[in-house]
């Protein structure tokens, strides 16, 4: 009997054994089946998460898109690029083609796609490779001119400018009645590089302008490329005399953009270089405000634009057929008119690069409709290396130790300068985690990450909004900027509390769930990340619904106490809907800064993933 029965025990026991392999590949499987049908984009900005995203995913409901939080230059691509880490889609802001030649093998080639060909030739040869091949698109643009205070103009019956020779003359009649006519926050690279083109936009738009820009940029061009002799050198000129219209000082490279709006809101300041969103601000203030463009030598009228982002596809995509078809699907919504108008903020116009989609434009901008119009909207050369020498250039030109001539001779030297050697290794891993989530077990990589710093803060539980981190955990070297990059640029913060488990299960809910001005997941991808606790979460045709919160292969009970620190951004935590026994301290140091200065600690050990969702 003791056979027979051990027998049966064995048999018990091998068919669990069967059951549990059969279950471990069907989750395999499923896991695969969910990488097959994933595609990947990265943005660059969390800001896209808000309304951009959201509305991205619910165009394509059969199409699972993972959005992971990218960066703002290609740095960043080219480290994922040589670690085998490039996602499905890409999207960058500081761009350029110079920048971007070390991606050009890894991209596909856009040029004969219907989405290139809504693009303006105006704007599309500044994407085009020398090859005539198209890797990056631009979608809509921010417009950059100058911000003017009519209420000023009117008070002391000054002109509005309408060309270069009256905006020196306004200039200089404020000055008479001791209020400044012209500044801008010189304090920045972007602020002393745009003003540098945008001033001279007409001439950096010519035949010989767009030559030299061909070939400065041509990914294939293995030498470095100085500036030309024909353009650039009265590029400077015009610089030259407008410090000197304007009156720019020493002084004026210690204005940041707060210190601008201040002197403009007082009534000290009537012109400063800016976005067209300052007039809504402004113009809702009581401040009766307008956005004119920049004059040119010649008498036209020009308009710096700022992509929102550039896009570019994986050309791995290629290698399979479904895969591409869906990546193609997303692209076009994503460039789609109602995706562009999800990307601006209340107020903003829509200023699009493509033939597809119509102008959209405000009140704010009626002053430069012609200009825009007529397709005078010069895109920045905003290479690396434009951001960092127009910053020591322009800010020594409007010092007085450059002049025209000395700062075209430092321009082009710095720009034929061999690159410096690459910075120190601080981080090296010896294992890559998938960023893929997972519907049983979540993201590996963000697993490792949460679990890593849940060490550094000493919480028992660790809970972070869904675009916390980039998924950027491969096996590699890491620099203290590629380490730093593996978490969410700007703000991202950890708040930390001690509560009962009844306020835990609470916090789980509001951060699975979302809440009123938070964050609010809107696929699965965007659920929040866990760490030392795991969740059941129910998926509806609503949304998310958080079954079960479980500790330890236990359910958590209402009177169990817990140390949490969620990672969040400030504005999402303002608008918590916590109670008084629930109170949030937040952190001196971002969670980037925390992040950064644990790694250059040296000899870090990353903590291992752990399944913390299952979502039915």
């Amino acid at each position: 009997m003791k056979k027979k029965k051990w027998s049966r025990v064995l048999a018990v026991l091998l068919a669990m054994v069967t059951a549990i392999s059969l279950l471990s590949g069907c989750g395999a499987k499923s896991a695969e089946k969910e990488d097959a049908e994933t595609i990947t984009v990265y943005l660059w900005s969390t800001n896209l998460y808000e309304k951009y995203a959201p509305y991205i995913q619910e165009q394509l409901p059969d199409i699972n898109v993972e959005f992971v939080v990218g960066n703002n230059d290609l740095d960043f691509y080219k480290f994922l690029d040589e670690n085998g880490g490039l996602p499905d889609i890409i999207t960058c802001c500081r761009f350029s083609l110079h920048d971007a030649s070390p991606l050009k093998d890894s991209l596909m080639d856009l040029s004969t796609t219907n989405v290139a060909g809504a693009v303006y030739d105006t704007y599309l040869s500044n994407f085009m490779n020398e090859d005539r091949s198209v890797n990056w698109l631009p979608v809509c643009a921010d417009a950059h001119g100058f911000v003017v205070n009519k209420d000023l103009f009117e008070k002391y019956d000054i002109p509005l400018p309408t060309d270069y020779e009256s905006f020196v003359s306004a200039c200089r009649a404020f000055d008479k009645v001791g209020i400044r006519g012209f500044t801008a926050d010189y304090y920045y690279d972007y602020t002393c590089m745009e003003t540098l083109q945008g001033l001279s936009a007409s001439e950096l738009s010519s035949v010989e302008g767009r030559k030299w820009r061909t070939t400065y940029s041509d990914p294939d061009n293995t030498k470095r490329e100085g500036l030309d002799s024909t353009v650039w050198p009265k590029a400077f000129e015009r610089m030259e005399q407008f410090i000197r219209d304007t009156g720019l000082s020493r002084d004026d490279l210690d204005l940041n953009y707060d210190e601008i709006v201040d002197m403009y809101q007082n009534g000290k300041l009537a012109m400063y270089f800016g976005s067209s969103s300052g007039v809504k601000m402004f113009q809702d203030q009581g401040i009766n405000t307008t956005f004119l463009p920049f004059f040119q030598e010649n008498g036209e009228k020009w308009l710096m634009t700022t992509p929102y982002f550039q896009v570019a596809l994986n050309r791995d995509l290629a290698q399979d057929e479904t895969r591409l078809k869906k990546a193609n699907k997303v692209l076009n919504t994503m460039l789609s008119e109602d995706a562009q108008t999800h990307i601006l903020y209340d107020g903003q116009d829509l200023l699009s690069y493509s033939q597809d989609v119509d102008m959209q434009l405000t009140e704010y901008l009626k002053d430069v409709k012609p200009v825009i119009e007529g397709n005078h909207m010069y895109i920045r050369i905003a290479s690396n290396d434009f951001f960092s020498i127009s910053k020591d250039v322009v800010s020594k030109m409007i010092s007085g130790e450059y002049d025209a001539g000395q700062a075209y001779a430092s321009f082009n030297t710095q720009l034929l300068e061999e690159e410096t050697a690459s910075e120190d290794i601080v981080l090296d891993l010896q294992k890559s985690y998938s960023n893929r989530f997972h519907s049983s077990g979540g993201n590996a990589a963000y697993s490792v990450m949460a679990n890593t710093l849940r060490g550094i803060y000493g919480a028992d539980v660790l809970i972070a909004t869904g675009n916390s981190f980039t998924g950027n955990v491969l096996k590699a070297g890491y620099t203290e900027k590629m380490a730093g990059d593996m978490i969410m640029p700007n703000d991202l913060s950890a708040y930390s509390s001690k509560m009962s488990g009844a306020e835990l299960k609470e916090t789980v809910k509001n951060f699975v769930e979302g809440y009123e001005g938070g964050f609010i997941p809107f696929n699965r991808g965007s659920l929040p990340v866990l760490s030392g606790i795991s969740v059941e979460v129910k998926e509806t045709d609503e949304g998310y619904t958080l079954s079960k919160v479980i500790k330890d292969g236990k359910e958590v009970q209402d009177n169990d106490t817990f140390t949490v620190t969620c990672l969040a951004i400030p504005k999402h935590m303002e608008a918590y809907p916590a109670d008084e026994n629930t109170l949030f301290d937040r952190g001196d140091t971002t969670a980037k800064g925390t992040w950064t200065g644990y790694v250059l600690e040296g000899s870090v050990v990353l903590a291992e993933p752990e399944d913390y969702i299952n979502v039915r």
